[in-house]
């Protein structure tokens, strides 16, 4: 039975857990994040993945730095086949790489070489790819810079958000990982190395990326509000306060107004201009210390003094 060490933390990775549980493979040890912090109320919650390796009665190993750890030293006296990694969320020092008999491989939300880095679902969102997927490949020391070993691609549609996205990859990255292991165990694999030229990053998504740039058109916003939700969720300000934007709509109306005016409020809607002359509604926000609203019981609550002419920024 080939043994294994699995390293992973959110959600996207457990179903990739699960997958080698269920199909028999030797799962040594689970190698997860520290419990954290999380809420306003600030509840130490464990990693999705950790309560995953704990309902199994696995091995947990929770290394606030992995390097020179001494989780790193049991790691490499577990001797394991093969190092599996999924959204780990930290770099593997080159010990921990060469100490299994086939080395380490990840499981990455991206078609790479394009979108290396820890936001790749989120890039290709924004970005108005037509098209992602998820890639096995061999870990190097540089960030995500491996050998191709398998891809997979699928397609990004117009209602998909990040949240939908990581849904639908991880279990992608559960059976191509499946369907991989074996001929990587049984040496029928050759690598592809990565045409490095061809090479884009997606570093995380920082508070000043989440501000939502009126310029852009309204599909751009669309596709930037999309690509932060649920999280880290795209804002606007208004009269100094910020507005979480949830939902929107890019219309077929044209507009002369400098973006970000609001160039229509009615009962039910809330227009606004943006780049190029293109216009999109808004269809769900959530204004600083709300909930989430829809537009019309916004409108009729406290966006009453919303006004037609008004900017957003």
């Amino acid at each position: 039975m080939t043994k294994l060490i699995f390293m992973g933390t959110p959600a996207f990775s457990v179903p990739i857990l699960e997958g080698l549980i269920e199909n028999g493979y030797d799962i040594q040890a689970v190698v997860t994040q520290p419990d954290r912090p999380v809420g306003r109320k600030k509840v130490i919650t464990p990693t999705p993945v950790k309560e995953a390796a704990v309902k199994h009665g696995l091995l947990v190993l929770q290394p606030e730095k992995i390097s020179g750890s001494a989780e790193m030293e049991k790691i490499i006296e577990l001797s394991p086949d093969l190092i599996v990694t999924a959204a780990f969320g930290q770099f593997l020092p080159e010990k921990i790489l060469q100490a299994p008999a086939f080395g380490a491989i990840n499981v990455h939300a991206s078609l790479l070489p394009k979108y290396r880095g820890g936001a790749p679902v989120h890039y290709s969102i924004i970005e108005g790819e037509k098209e992602t997927g998820v890639t096995i490949m061999e870990m190097v020391k540089k960030m995500d810079a491996g050998a191709i070993l398998s891809q997979k691609a699928i397609p990004i549609t117009k209602s998909d958000d990040v949240g939908s996205m990581f849904d639908r990859l991880s279990i992608v990255g559960r059976d191509l990982l499946l369907e991989t292991l074996p001929k990587l165990l049984s040496n029928q694999i050759t690598p592809i190395p990565q045409d490095e030229s061809q090479a884009t990053f997606s570093p995380n998504i920082t508070r000043e990326q989440e501000k939502i740039d009126w310029n852009k058109t309204a599909e751009q916003v669309d596709n930037q509000v999309r690509g932060m939700r649920p999280w880290p969720t795209a804002f606007t300000t208004y009269n100094d306060t910020n507005w979480k934007i949830w939902a929107v709509t890019p219309l077929e109306e044209t507009t002369t107004a400098e973006p970000g005016t609001i160039i229509k409020r009615g009962k039910k809607e809330l227009w606004i201009a943006c780049g190029k002359g293109t216009v999109l509604s808004i269809n769900t926000l959530q204004p600083s210390g709300k909930g989430q609203l829809s537009i019309q019981d916004f409108l009729n609550g406290v966006g009453k003094a919303v006004a037609e002419s008004d900017k957003v920024g």
